[in-house]
């Protein structure tokens, strides 16, 4: 697969991460070399990811816990106090080698280390591949409160490696589906159909779209990086989703969402808010609404759990002016962003969805 150029780094794809990798490292400009790890990379990735990182330059493996419930300030204190006891320094590079959590709070933890150190994300799960690697946004939650704390500065690099996928559960490609899924949505009607049969995939095909989900969301992200205007689109299933994500986090009667299950479900519900507002007919909401639900299961949601969802709306990041801000789907393939809803539509639009 071809390398992607983004604003300021590039992005590698399978062999060439490791040619790239090699003639970095071959002039020891970096003092130590810093590899962040969780518990299934360090078991599931790690082996064979270390092999291909030949350097002379010291290595060191830093491993946190599993979970978004571990993408905390938390954590960030103790992995900063470990790069102190092993000796970081302004010259040391940092491997994020995992899913979304291990970038966002990677990426974070780089940012803000004797104030910015270089770091490379190197995702070992679908969604990190194609969303949370991508773009340049670090951070951590506050609480249940889904990425209130961080700085949007890209990477050194991005390296790719499909292979890592071998490694995945189903419900963790699933989650990663969901933003691919979205991708279609906002950007590429034709992208987006390429996903009502997949039936027959091939492991060569999936590359292909992988490729292709990166490079929609890197487009995106190449006109408006620090998210003032066109970047917003990226958030579209978002709003709902991240509340969805952070009541089930809190909430021990209900399931804990992966990330992409939760975006899936605020698709449903931010589509038929589309449809209700004009800019979706209702051919195409029930088309997303049937292909999203083919891949995702359907969760309950009861009138106390709505009501706490929707509170939680005024913690989103896109608000302003104390407004929520939606971005919409005007038509599939195309966004509105900066719409506002009231709570009566996104009354209706889970009753539609039960």
């Amino acid at each position: 697969m071809e390398t992607i150029q983004a604003v300021n780094h590039t992005i590698f794809f399978n062999e060439n991460c490791y040619n790239y990798l090699a003639n970095l490292l071959v002039d020891k400009s970096f003092s130590k070399v810093f590899i962040l790890v969780d518990e299934n990379t360090s078991q599931h990735c790690l082996p064979s990811f270390l092999p291909n990182l030949v350097t002379e330059v010291e290595i060191e493996i830093i491993e946190l816990e599993a979970g978004e419930q571990f993408k905390n300030i938390e954590t960030c204190v103790d992995i900063w106090s470990a790069l102190i006891d092993l000796g970081a320094d302004r010259k040391s590079l940092v491997l994020n080698l995992g899913g979304g959590v291990v970038t966002d709070l990677g990426g974070f933890i780089a940012c803000t280390f004797k104030r910015g150190i270089e770091f490379i994300n190197i995702p070992t799960t679908l969604l990190g591949m194609v969303d949370a690697a991508i773009g340049g946004k670090n951070g951590v939650d506050l609480g249940n409160l889904k990425n209130q704390i961080g700085i949007i500065r890209e990477p050194k690099a991005v390296l790719v490696d499909t292979s890592f996928l071998e490694t995945l559960p189903v419900d963790e490609m699933r989650s990663g589906l969901a933003e691919m899924l979205k991708h279609g949505l906002i950007y590429d009607k034709e992208y987006w159909n390429k996903f009502k049969n997949l039936t027959s995939l091939t492991t060569e095909d999936l590359g292909g779209l992988i490729h292709q989900s990166i490079q929609i969301k890197n487009t995106i992200v190449s006109e408006d990086l620090t998210e003032n205007g066109i970047r917003k689109a990226l958030n579209f299933g978002h709003t709902l989703g991240h509340a969805i994500e952070s009541y089930c986090l809190e909430n021990e009667n209900k399931p804990t969402l992966l990330h992409g299950h939760a975006v899936a479900i605020g698709m449903i519900l931010e589509s038929f808010i589309s449809k209700e507002k004009g800019l979706l007919t209702n051919d195409e909401y029930f088309e997303i609404k049937y292909i999203i639900g083919e891949y995702f299961d359907k969760v309950e949601f009861s009138k106390e759990d709505i009501d706490a969802i929707i509170e939680l709306l005024i913690f989103d990041k896109k608000n302003e002016f104390g407004k929520v801000q939606f971005a919409l789907l005007n038509g599939i393939g195309k966004i509105k962003i900066n719409q506002h809803c009231d709570n009566d539509l996104i009354y209706n639009a889970f009753e539609d969805y039960k």
